[in-house]
């Protein structure tokens, strides 16, 4: 007998050891791929790391930075707190700076120096939580597994442990249709093409841009499987897209259920609301999670948002829906959080009071700029968040002071309910700086903040040269202390629909600065002023066209505010000029933007063409679908009911070379020569025809490779409108 015990014993710690060596394997593969994506084939061997989960408190990621053997060292409690202190070492050590523009560098060539002392970074929040629902379309709506990887190991590295993953919800929604007896037109008729799903997934339109061809839902899945996987793999979170009652507006008709007319939405109508006091709900959200769980697995997180953006509630027993839909969760994971946006009416007072404390999590979505935190949401768990873009319009923006005071207050206020920090644009690609900054927050004491900028300016651009400190605190003093509540950068009015007096591009924000144009124009000086030892340095670059394109763009407003007195005059001879200075400011911003291909229209376009290919190779229909899909996006936005009545044409405006080139500029042409010549501005719907034959006019095809230096372009336009850069210098 003590023979056969010692025998199971024997067995048990075999077991054990041989399932935390497994386990070690799969962490050190984690960091070790990581390594090899980000620094080049090698770059792993340059360093050591460990993954000890004796460090720090339970709940609390922890890291510590060291050099062991010759290397720079790093351990942390997960794969992802190594992770994230990997990417601490290669900002605040090794001044190599990794992000959307320049996601590698060669870690097999760079020096890496060895920590002068041991440091130890614990988290102050549990949580970091990354992407909305937009970003999905506005940004991410044509990424490959290539770029997918990408951007997974830009979390990894900032930190984040709660990405949304909506990768694959189409996926579940077809299975879904299809079991419950929908014909393939009719699931096409219902589920939206990809530029357009976030809005489709927030139950505020059904079928746009589409149908998807059957190819599009395998490589899909694929791609969902892949994402997923590779976040877990760091030990990420992802929060997965819950069940909110949404259902086909048809289904009423086709099923005999008891659905609700969510009404309208900018335009479109809405899918319908399933009323949780129809004896269908419960199945309903049954079958979704079956397919959602085959697809994902189960998660910790479900995002679930009902009635979003003004939806429909009239007659609806809102805390029985809330009640019906948190069951709905619970029975796929009893221990389950439910993630809701505070957005508009969200979460409603039904909501705060119904779900009990410990069960909700609120993204107080845009914290940085219109703050709803400050009542505590009830005692709910919640989250303090930068939304920062709208629409992935381009522009220099952000509230650099708020975001920082603002995290640092709430944690003093609500210890013990604040739970993270989240980023929650609806673009990405734009302004680095406020992400890096963001997600060092929980990591950093409030007294360490005031040498943040020095910091990160020496990793940016690996140089201590006093004028790029100088250009950035001008930068950080202006354009990125917006103290207005609007939504996303001042808008260039280069890409507006022309109008006399024009003082906005999309519905809902402004081109107005908030800020001097002239510390811009300074700022811009003093980064061309160290472009002899910086100008073929990637963030250099980058960033030195950022700010020229802004610095443009402030001239095009600063421009069209004259128009208006010129009318007035009925002043011919001023008009005919500002459109000879328009029209060649347009075609200057489009040659600078053309020396980056973040700031170029193929990159888009091409995307979108490449992702078709890729799943129904040779049909060139659906590739000009997919292009199609995405040039609506940033333009008309909808139908023609949707972008005039609804207000949605140009939401998504960007000041991208190609467009500008081919679409912004057009308009003005004929916005000018209609004045000059007399004639009637275009209508609403003239415009729309306009812009809608752009979108299907194929013969336009546009490269995403970049020509030119930015530096030689920026240097040359700078001197051409504002005179000699060092002049501005020593101001």
């Amino acid at each position: 007998m003590h023979t056969v015990s010692y025998r199971f014993f024997l067995l048990l710690s075999a077991m054990f050891f041989s399932t935390t060596m497994f386990a070690s394997v799969q962490q050190d593969s984690v960091i070790r791929g990581l390594l090899e994506r980000i620094g080049g084939r090698g770059a792993a061997e340059r360093f050591a790391w460990e993954v000890r989960s004796d460090m720090g408190r339970e709940g609390c990621d922890v890291f510590e930075i060291a050099s062991r053997d010759g290397k720079p060292y790093v351990a942390g409690n997960s794969p992802l707190a190594v992770a994230t202190g990997i990417g601490w070492y290669l900002n605040h050590t090794a001044c190599v700076n990794l992000t959307w523009n320049r996601p590698h560098a060669d870690l097999t060539r760079c020096v890496l120096p060895l920590p002068k002392r041991r440091e130890r970074r614990e988290a102050q929040v549990a949580w970091r939580y990354y992407l909305n629902y937009c970003t999905y379309s506005y940004s991410a709506a044509f990424w490959d597994w290539e770029r997918w990887q990408q951007e997974i190991d830009w979390m990894a590295l900032h930190g984040v442990n709660m990405p949304l993953a909506a990768v694959g919800t189409d996926v579940v929604w077809r299975n879904v249709l299809h079991e419950l007896g929908y014909s393939e037109a009719e699931t096409g008729s219902f589920i939206a093409g990809p530029a357009h799903q976030a809005w489709w997934l927030m139950n505020n339109l059904e079928g746009w841009g589409g149908p998807n061809p059957e190819q599009w839902y395998d490589a899909r899945e694929r791609l969902a499987r892949k994402v997923v996987e590779r976040m877990r793999a760091f030990g990420m979170e992802p929060v997965l897209p819950g069940y909110a009652g949404m259902v086909p507006a048809v289904a009423g008709e086709k099923s005999g259920w008891d659905i609700k007319d969510a009404g309208n939405w900018c335009g479109f109508r809405r899918p319908g609301f399933l009323l949780p006091t129809d004896p269908h709900f419960a199945s309903m959200a049954s079958l979704y999670y079956k397919h959602l769980t085959r697809l994902m697995g189960v998660s910790s997180f479900y995002s679930i948002d009902p009635f979003h953006e003004g939806g429909n509630t009239k007659g609806v027993d809102l805390p029985a829906a809330y009640r019906a839909i948190e069951e709905a969760m619970l029975r796929v994971n009893p221990s389950a959080r439910w993630v809701v946006q505070s957005w508009n009416e969200n979460p409603r007072p039904e909501c705060l009071r119904t779900i009990r404390r410990g069960r909700l999590v609120v993204l107080d979505l845009f914290s940085d700029g219109k703050p709803k935190w400050h009542d505590g949401y009830g005692g709910h768990d919640w989250m303090f968040c930068m939304l920062h873009n709208f629409g992935g319009r381009v522009g220099l923006h952000g509230r650099y002071r708020a975001v920082v005071e603002g995290y640092y207050e709430a944690l003093s206020r609500y210890p013990s309910t604040l739970k993270g920090i989240g980023a929650t644009p609806e673009g990405i690609e734009t302004n680095p700086m406020l992400y890096d900054l963001l997600f060092e927050l929980p990591w950093r004491d409030e007294d360490e903040m005031a040498g943040w900028l020095k910091a990160y300016v020496e990793a940016r651009y690996g140089s201590s040269r006093p004028e790029l400190l100088m250009a950035w605190d001008a930068l950080a003093a202006s354009v990125y202390d917006c103290r207005t509540g609007q939504q996303g950068a001042s808008e260039s009015v280069m890409c507006a629909r022309p109008s006399v007096g024009v003082q906005s591009v999309s519905t809902w924000s402004t081109a107005r600065p908030y800020y001097d144009a002239d510390s811009l124009v300074r700022a811009a000086a003093l980064l061309l002023s160290c472009g002899g030892s910086l100008q073929y340095a990637d963030n250099y670059a980058y960033d030195l066209t950022d700010v020229m394109r802004q610095v443009l763009a402030d001239s095009a407003y600063a421009l069209s505010q004259q128009i208006a007195p010129a009318v007035g005059r009925n002043d011919t001879i001023a008009l005919r000029r500002l459109r000879e200075s328009f029209m060649e400011l347009i075609l200057d911003q489009d040659r600078l933007l053309s020396t980056r291909s973040e700031f170029m229209l193929g990159r888009w376009t091409s995307a979108a063409r490449r992702l078709a290919d890729g799943i129904c190779p040779g049909e060139s229909r659906y590739a000009d679908a997919m292009e199609k899909n995405a040039r609506t996006l940033i333009t008309i936005w909808g139908t023609e009911e949707a972008a005039n009545a609804g207000g949605l044409h140009d939401y998504a405006n960007r000041e991208w070379a190609g467009l500008l080139r081919d679409f912004h500029l057009a308009r003005w042409q004929r916005f000018f020569d209609c004045l000059i010549g007399g004639k009637p501005l275009p209508t609403a719907e003239e415009w729309y025809e306009m812009e809608e034959g752009w979108t299907r006019d194929f013969s336009l095809r546009y490269a995403g490779t970049p020509q030119g230096n930015s530096y030689d372009v920026a240097y040359a336009l700078f001197r051409k409108y504002f005179g000699n850069p060092s002049a501005y210098v020593g101001q």
